[in-house]
């Protein structure tokens, strides 16, 4: 498979930080990987560099003659002057211009100029790729053409800036934080467009359920240095502990010797002469050896959470509308203790409104919200703090607070609480300008569970946040004892964090659904089959005479639904052994990609006979 990026001994400093030195990546044709490390660790820099937005300070980045490359930055800056449309067909891609000038001759009404677009549709037999590109933005929900970008929230910029990625038919794609502000059934949309596409790959995402779906390979950015594994998200935890293993197994020999050596060193000086230099070079190389031990820290969130009374919080019918539209109707609801509850919806459905009116924030039209005395929110919100940028990291804590209370009762400085966050002292010093996007997530949350709350309420507070963070995260969420509320995209966390859902479904309307998001998940495809079934069962009973014959299953349908029976329990077995293989990390690229596009297939017929076998059984029964 031939090779279509190359990233050759690239190093990045910062001042005299060195973000990463002599890196090296090959990612061939039609490989998807992802790279993953901690926050700080350059992720973004390295992108911005493979995109020749940035420069390295060492190395050089080639990439294939003639391959165009695609690239979504975490936040995208678009043109707040300029329509949905005008952003859209900011295209390289001639196809694109010429379908943008069709659709302005349709909206102008001009007959022979849409006569003329029209025969260059034809004559470029665009029609299909006018079809690819009107099912990507129906996908992405990107309807309203002629609004000023200016005018659109943060979720909806991104889906444009994804949309004019994808529109370009880029041979490479790189995508840093794709996830970020999507709602759950566009990231599901985007998995299934990556799975099924032969675009080449590399990202940034911490988004686990996302990287298991989608990579083959993942580069970890590690004390300065690029590992690669083999295999998606799981099979890359497994093959780095066990790298992590050797690795310090390594260190632990050389620090024997070293004693040895050092032993030696101290007793024979005068013995440093020639023929003893090749053991006094061996003496610095394992000194070096012995000083690479991990030391690894994580995230330490040992915050004392404020005593909680038994009124927590309680809500009677309320209302809430703008501009006409329900945005909380008739919602009635008592919290519990220890209660952890995951928010899902769409964009624009109204979760953060719910999160404003819980808090206070915003007054409901009608209803009663009854706030318990002891009550003490800690609100994470979406938009983050706003920092003063010049200010130090020390000092925008301190503001705050200058002790914080942890969980034994003890009592620490902010200096020390910060160190907990995983900001060193010297860090501490530095001005918030030059933190990471991971690491002003990180020092917001500080000052959100600073103050000791007993009710946490937190808008997307895994964007940007490195894995490490997030497992840290998730842990004391599951141990809190006051109340949480999490609205979130990432479906891993919200698996290991909740316990039930309130799930908005636009006007105002929220379902309380008992399970994580995964059980909601599987729960919403049965329905979703079950409703086509009674759509197609309902059609023909409109177009059936009695209904004795209408339900009855012919000779031949009944041994078509006992093929599809033994059919669908061997695809489910191949299906069983293809997932095992593709996360084996032992397939070569050709294989992994001959078995991944058979994954892709099997998917298809598993779902084509199902709707058959489903519509067949029920008539059956």
């Amino acid at each position: 498979m031939p090779s279509i990026l190359q990233v050759e001994d690239v190093s990045k400093y910062i001042g005299e930080l060195v973000l990463f030195k002599d890196v090296n990546i090959q990612l061939n044709e039609g490989e998807k990987a992802a790279l993953v490390g901690i926050n700080g660790a350059g992720k973004t820099s390295l992108l911005n560099i493979i995109a020749q937005k940035d420069a390295p300070d060492e190395g050089e980045i080639r990439i294939a003659s003639g391959k165009k490359l695609g690239y979504l930055p975490q936040n995208p800056v678009l043109d707040e002057q300029k329509t949905v449309m005008e952003t859209l067909f900011q295209s390289e891609n001639e196809n694109v211009l010429y379908i943008q000038s069709y659709e302005e001759a349709l909206i102008s009404g001009d007959i022979k100029e849409i006569g003329r677009q029209v025969s260059r549709m034809d004559n470029l037999k665009l029609w299909d790729f006018e079809n690819k590109i009107k099912q990507i933005l129906t996908q992405l929900d990107i309807n309203d053409f002629h609004k000023k970008t200016g005018e659109l929230s943060g979720g909806q910029k991104k889906r444009i800036a994804l949309a004019n990625t994808l529109l370009n038919e880029p041979d490479l794609l790189l995508l840093d934080e794709p996830t970020n502000h999507l709602d759950l059934g566009i990231i599901e949309w985007l998995e299934n467009y990556l799975q099924r596409s032969a675009v080449s790959l590399l990202m940034v995402t911490h988004d686990r359920f996302f990287l298991d779906r989608i990579c083959n390979f993942i580069f970890e950015i590690d004390r300065e240095r690029i590992f690669r594994y083999q295999g998606n998200y799981s099979r890359f935890v497994e093959q780095r502990q066990k790298r992590i293993e050797q690795e310090e197994l390594e260190v632990g020999k050389a620090q024997n010797l070293l004693r040895k050596e050092e032993e030696w060193m101290n007793r024979m000086p005068q013995a440093r002469g020639t023929k003893a230099k090749y053991r006094i070079d061996n003496y610095y190389r394992l000194k070096e050896k012995s000083e690479q031990g991990r030391n690894e820290k994580t995230m330490n969130i040992a915050v004392k959470e404020s005593r909680l009374g038994s009124k927590i919080l309680v809500a009677k019918n309320l209302n809430f509308k703008w501009d006409g539209i329900y945005y909380l109707k008739d919602f009635s609801y008592t919290f519990s203790r220890f209660e952890k509850i995951g928010i899902i919806g769409n964009n624009g459905s109204g979760k953060s409104t719910f999160l404003e009116i819980m808090t206070g924030q915003l007054k409901p039209e009608t209803g009663i919200l009854e706030t318990g005395e002891t009550i003490k929110f800690g609100y994470y919100r979406q938009a983050g703090m706003d920092f003063d940028e010049n200010m130090k990291v020390l000092d925008a804590v301190t503001n705050i607070a200058e002790t914080i209370t942890m969980d034994n009762g003890s009592t620490i400085t902010a200096s020390q609480f910060l160190n907990y966050f995983l900001f060193p002292y010297p860090r501490q010093h530095d001005y918030i300008y030059k933190l990471s996007g991971g690491e002003k997530r990180r020092l917001y949350l500080c000052t959100v569970l600073m103050q000791n709350p007993n009710f946490l309420i937190l808008d997307e507070p895994t964007n940007d946040l490195d894995i490490s963070s997030l497992q840290v995260l998730e842990e004391y969420l599951s141990a809190f004892n006051g109340c949480v509320m999490v609205v979130s995209h990432d479906r891993y966390f919200m698996d290991n964090v909740v316990d039930h859902l309130f799930v908005f479904r636009g006007k105002g309307e929220i379902k309380d659904f008992p399970g994580n998001y995964s059980v909601y998940f599987e729960w919403g495809k049965k329905q979703e089959k079950s409703e086509t079934v009674k759509t197609h069962t309902k059609e023909k009973k409109e177009r059936s005479g009695s209904p004795e014959k209408r339900n009855k299953l012919s000779f031949n349908e009944k041994r078509e639904l006992q093929q599809l029976e033994e059919e669908l329990d061997l695809l489910e077995k191949e299906k069983a052994a293809l997932e095992d293989e593709l996360n084996s990390g032992m397939l070569d690229t050709e294989s992994l990609n001959q078995k991944s596009q058979r994954f892709g297939e099997i998917l298809s017929i598993i779902d084509t006979r199902s709707d058959r076998w489903l519509e067949l059984s029920e008539r059956d029964e």
